[in-house]
């Protein structure tokens, strides 16, 4: 489906229904203009879905009583897109999302086409995510993450060129593990066969992954699971990283919760916390603690409090 949204999947679900919708209704509904809505019906038309249309003032929309639906025909790349931000949507802390998420995410996979159906349910489990922030925007081609994630359930080894910070190429061969998503980027967390230790590898330096067909026994983690040595990776400070401290007025176990496992909070007293976080993108923490509905006290980088102040302009601006 070309340009395949959240929207058009929810105008699905609502017709789905087989009830009768006005169009005014079903248009604000889904929070779109008429001329959208029409647009978006023409959509599901053009792929094989009966939709009635009765014209007049109080004109609406049905699906045909008893058709058969056409499964969802969508590329790879739009359902590893659908896949990943429903994903992330199922662990947003804004009441409703998470639930109204997860419904739509298992019903597009039911109507997906087999070959699909797999490489999705294999990303779907073999990935850890934040439980906040922005997904992962798919710098990595989505046949590479797909790929890997089948590796990783399979646990089959896995070859692949890697591409390091400093612009060195060299060949990997590995024991998949699992994808993180963090923040903008994806990791793989992998045993290195060659280095003979657990290696992350950032998936946008990472080309022509494949699989060798050999099965392996899994290793043990060093950490308690594959997003805490992602953490722990990124702990060791490049050049490009921030550690960013800010004190937050509001309970340590509040915000604890909001913002994950990528975050560490601490109480200072009865009522406040320290939040501390490593990252390589300011615009991380500020999101974050945006989210908090909470006063706070930007503590370390001088960036990240400058950057707030450009902002706050910015935001008095659009009054």
């Amino acid at each position: 489906m070309a340009n395949t949204s959240t929207r058009t999947l929810r105008l699905l679900s609502l017709l789905q229904t087989h009830r009768y919708w006005p169009g005014a209704e079903l248009a604000e509904r889904l929070g779109v203009s008429a001329r959208t809505l029409r647009r978006d019906i023409d959509r599901l038309r053009e792929l094989g879905y009966p939709v009635q249309a009765q014209r007049g003032v109080d004109g609406g929309y049905q699906l045909a009583a008893g058709a058969a639906l056409p499964p969802l025909v969508i590329d790879d790349e739009e359902a590893v897109a659908l896949a990943v931000g429903l994903q992330a949507a199922a662990q947003n802390p804004v009441e409703g999302i998470a639930e109204s998420s997860v419904r739509v995410l298992a019903k597009v996979v039911q109507v997906m086409p087999v070959r699909l159906r797999r490489r999705i349910d294999a990303l779907r489990a073999m990935t850890v995510s934040a439980g906040w922030g922005n997904p992962a925007k798919a710098a990595a081609d989505p046949s590479v993450l797909t790929t890997i994630a089948l590796t990783c359930r399979d646990n089959e080894r896995i070859r692949f060129t890697y591409t390091a910070a400093d612009g060195r190429t060299t060949e990997r061969h590995a024991e998949p593990h699992r994808l993180v998503s963090l923040g903008h980027r994806w990791y793989l967390v992998a045993y290195d066969l060659t280095r003979h230790d657990w290696r992350s590898f950032r998936i946008d330096r990472l080309s022509d992954p494949q699989s060798t067909g050999a099965r392996f026994r899994p290793r043990d983690l060093p950490t308690a699971d594959a997003a805490e040595f992602i953490q722990s990776s990124l702990d060791n400070v490049s050049p490009q990283s921030y550690r960013t401290q800010v004190l937050v007025y509001a309970p340590a176990e509040e915000v604890r919760t909001r913002m994950g496992r990528w975050a560490t909070v601490e109480e200072t007293e009865p009522g406040q916390c320290m939040v501390y976080m490593m990252t390589d993108s300011l615009d991380w923490p500020i999101m974050a603690v945006g989210t908090l509905d909470a006063d706070f006290r930007v503590i370390s980088p001088p960036e990240l409090l400058t950057r707030f102040h450009t902002l706050g302009t910015r935001f008095t601006r659009a009054q």
